[in-house]
């Protein structure tokens, strides 16, 4: 198959939306399950990456559902195992990003992922506004987003005498520039946040 050749695929589904915006073809994957073999969490998924693979393929609607609500695409780590172990060279933690943002823009999210698109949220957020980490307003942004104020609080004290959080943010120069880049992806993505 020639890398120009896209397979069909029924108009707006999923399998399709992840081909043309992403140019990944989850059609490629042979079910070998070498990525769910091979990912450090695929015992605590509800669908190892093997899996999310397969309910692609048939484009069945309800198959597509079931996996953006899914844990499974919250609890990925991105660590790119499958996709080094796959041997169509499938971008498989690709697929994962796209489903986590169909996930949200259908309001679908699995609702025991809620304290890990909060984290996500936070750090995002926290890039927005400082143009690098800012550990201390990540930290506050998260318990705030995820009502788990008291968590790990009696930590605070000691890193902060270690250096290893600091009350004021380090800015970038140029963070004009990181608001225009979110301004464009949020534009392009439909305004998910």
């Amino acid at each position: 198959m020639s890398s120009t050749h896209h397979p069909i695929t029924k108009k707006g589904s999923l399998m399709e939306e992840i081909l043309d915006t992403r140019g990944i073809s989850v059609q490629k994957c042979y079910q070998c399950g070498k990525c769910s073999a091979g990912c450090p969490l695929s015992a605590d998924m509800d669908n190892p990456p093997s899996v999310i693979m397969r309910h692609l393929q048939p484009e069945s609607k309800v198959l597509e559902e079931k996996i953006l609500k899914a844990e499974s695409i919250w609890i990925c780590v991105a660590c790119e195992t499958c996709a080094a172990r796959c041997p169509m060279e499938i971008d498989i933690p690709g697929v994962i990003d796209f489903l986590r943002e169909r996930s949200l823009s259908r309001k679908l999210a699995n609702p025991k992922a809620k304290n890990i698109i909060s984290f996500h949220k936070a750090f995002l957020d926290s890039i927005e506004q400082t143009g690098r980490l800012y550990e201390l307003g990540l930290i506050a942004d998260y318990k705030v987003r995820s009502l788990q104020m008291g968590q790990d609080v009696a930590l605070a004290p000691s890193m902060i005498a270690k250096g290893k959080l600091s009350f004021l943010p380090e800015l970038i120069k140029g963070r004009r520039n990181m608001l225009s880049i979110f301004g464009k992806t949020l534009k392009k993505k439909g305004g998910i946040q």
